[in-house]
């Protein structure tokens, strides 16, 4: 059962701290949604979630169930243990105020208010602000619920098939982990009006890790990881 549910509104940001053994579903509500993720530890904001390592050691280019989110320290934040998408993306990073002011026109909250356009960059510096960070500590963070594809060129783009409503993906935390999310629009995306889609937030218990755990066997790499997070925590 969960413990905690709550709704980011569309171009919402948010922070709190999930502690080790804890839960996170994320859902797509309406569809088509981005929501952009970083990870920190809280008792040493210099470790910071490494995107290029959470590929490489896992030999990927997208998330999904089975994968581990590591620190630039060698541990695991968390695990996906289950998704109902398939793939998300960690390589394409955040739009700024001048992307969104080219595709759909600056707007501000002083006059704007709930229909300002915000974005994914400002949204994270304004949370990070709240933990004495800032500019310098921002990390390439993850988008669930996006899809990114490369044509024969190489060349990046959203897939056709946006996410579907209700899509939904869970993390179990690994260690004490500061999350700082927003659901603003990915940068890949060229939709005619500013994107505006909602993403659902429950907090809750995870069930105890076991030896056939699907993250834990994904890879030795992984095997690893786990063994870098109880070295951590032994004596605590």
């Amino acid at each position: 059962m969960q413990n905690y549910q709550t709704e980011l509104p569309a171009g919402g940001h948010w922070s709190f701290e999930a502690r080790r053994g804890t839960q996170l579903t994320l859902r797509d509500i309406d569809g088509g949604g981005n929501a952009g993720m970083l990870f920190y530890n809280p008792r040493n904001l210099l470790e910071r979630y490494n995107a290029p390592d959470t590929l490489k050691c896992q030999h990927t280019f997208k998330l999904t169930k089975g994968h581990c989110l590591y620190s630039d320290m060698g541990r695991i934040f968390a695990s996906v243990i289950a998704d109902d998408h398939g793939w998300h993306d960690t390589v394409c990073g955040n739009t700024h105020a001048s992307h969104v002011a080219d595709r759909w026109g600056a707007r501000d909250y002083q006059n704007d208010r709930n229909e300002w356009h915000q974005n994914g960059y400002d949204a994270f510096l304004t949370e990070l602000a709240k933990y004495g960070l800032g500019a310098a500590d921002m990390a390439a963070n993850i988008n669930w619920f996006s899809t990114v594809i490369t044509d024969a060129e190489g060349d990046m783009s959203l897939a056709s098939n946006p996410s579907e409503a209700g899509s939904s993906v869970t993390l179990r935390f690994e260690m004490d982990t500061l999350v700082v999310v927003h659901a603003c629009p990915h940068p890949l995306r060229h939709d005619a009006q500013y994107p505006r889609h909602r993403i659902g937030i429950e907090l809750g218990l995870a069930a105890p890790m076991t030896e056939d755990d699907v993250c834990l066997n994904h890879c030795d790499e992984n095997r690893r990881g786990f063994k870098n997070n109880a070295l951590y925590y032994l004596g605590s």
